[in-house]
């Protein structure tokens, strides 16, 4: 099962394009370059003029900001973003994780309050699930969330928060009961951060990407702020992260790599080497390979079939295939392919040097490799009963 796009459907693609190839867009890209992630103006005005036209989530409701139209279409746009160099990580969070939360587990007042200002890009979102003995395995966590009257009173620590600085809500899992089955307890709520209570610190790392320390210190929100069922949580994280995980992003990342790196190879001769010849045809194979596996996930979804072992075979495969890819890249390009965008003498814009720095994180984020390797064992083969 796959999926081939209709006229209207290749039409789309070719309006999105367009918007994404305007001057102001690729400004918007190069000042990302320049600029720490959360300080791009251009990117946020970018963000809101997708918004305007329903693109960010194209296949929600017009009441909510989109445009009635299918997983399709939402997959063309988050391909179009990577090819086009944009940044994805606040549409990620805001529209692709919390929003699609709240699209599948919110109340009607809270898709009404919520769903229109994410889908129109005037409002952020974040997510708040690791913890420091928390990250895979997000039943050993152990931030709490207390009655307090008619709401509840948050404490606790979250780690590797991307965009929090930035966002109005996040969506955090909290500790709502203790139970004796490990999952069970865990709730899910919409946080106000920018209330008192939220406290931020920065955690350095390899990528451009700022992480951040969150420490929720007694931050109180309303019934109102619960999204699904009390201790019910961690069915709705397992959901929305088998939904949002198609590999999509993740094979136009290595597709976007793959053309950079042939275009250096063929420019140093390097494709008339057989030793780098025959690696860059595996790769380019295992792309195209990647694309097919994860466009089946999204005609799963158009079809309103998911199937969380496709998900986690695409999931899995896309990126280590750019982990080995990027690997590669640097191995092709050498020194100068190790210098960052910021440096007038990078090559590609530095796409090779932060691939090399992205690709462990991106194996980790909405599930590791071997989390995967688990869910296709044991969902997928039956190896594990």
């Amino acid at each position: 099962m796959t999926v081939v796009l209709d006229a209207a459907q290749e039409e789309f693609r070719t309006q999105v394009c367009a918007l994404l190839c305007e001057e102001s867009a690729r400004e918007a890209v190069a000042e990302c370059r320049r600029l720490p992630a959360g300080e791009e103006p251009g990117l946020m005005d970018l963000h809101r003029r997708l918004g305007e036209r329903g693109w960010l989530a194209p296949n929600w409701s017009r009441r909510h900001g989109g445009i009635d139209a299918t997983a399709v279409e939402k997959a063309i746009v988050s391909e179009e973003l990577i090819r086009h160099g944009v940044p994805d990580n606040v549409h990620t969070l805001g529209v692709d994780i919390v929003g699609l939360a709240v699209h599948r587990h919110g109340t009607e007042a809270q898709k009404d309050r919520l769903l229109p200002p994410l889908a129109r890009g005037e409002a952020t979102a974040s997510v708040l699930f690791s913890e420091p003995d928390a990250g895979s395995d997000l039943g050993a966590l152990q931030t709490r969330a207390e009655p307090d009257g008619d709401g509840w009173r948050l404490r606790g620590r979250k780690w590797y928060s991307m965009k929090s600085h930035i966002a109005d809500i996040a969506l955090c899992a909290a500790r709502t009961s203790d139970s004796s089955a490990q999952y069970h307890g865990i709730t899910l709520f919409l946080v106000p951060l920018q209330s008192l209570g939220v406290m931020m610190r920065p955690m350095w790392n390899l990528t451009d990407e700022r992480f951040l320390d969150v420490v929720l210190d007694g931050i109180r929100v309303s019934r109102d702020d619960v999204l699904g069922e009390v201790d019910d949580g961690w069915q709705v994280i397992n959901q929305v992260l088998a939904l949002e995980r198609t590999g999509v992003d993740s094979a136009a990342r290595a597709a976007r790599l793959l053309d950079a790196v042939l275009r250096h190879a063929a420019k140093t001769g390097q494709l008339e080497d057989p030793a780098y010849a025959q690696r860059l045809l595996d790769l380019d194979a295992r792309v195209r390979a990647s694309q097919l596996l994860a466009w089946r996930c999204v005609a799963n979804l158009r079809d309103g079939v998911p199937n969380q072992v496709h998900s986690a075979i695409a999931k899995w495969h896309s990126t280590e295939v750019f982990k080995e890819l990027a690997a590669l890249a640097i191995e092709v390009s050498g020194l100068p392919g190790t210098l960052d965008a910021r440096d007038e003498a990078a090559l590609a814009d530095g796409i090779f040097e932060s691939a090399c720095r992205d690709a462990p994180g991106l194996t980790l984020a909405a599930g590791t490799s071997e989390i995967m390797l688990y869910v296709i064992a044991g969902s997928g083969l039956g190896l594990l009963s």
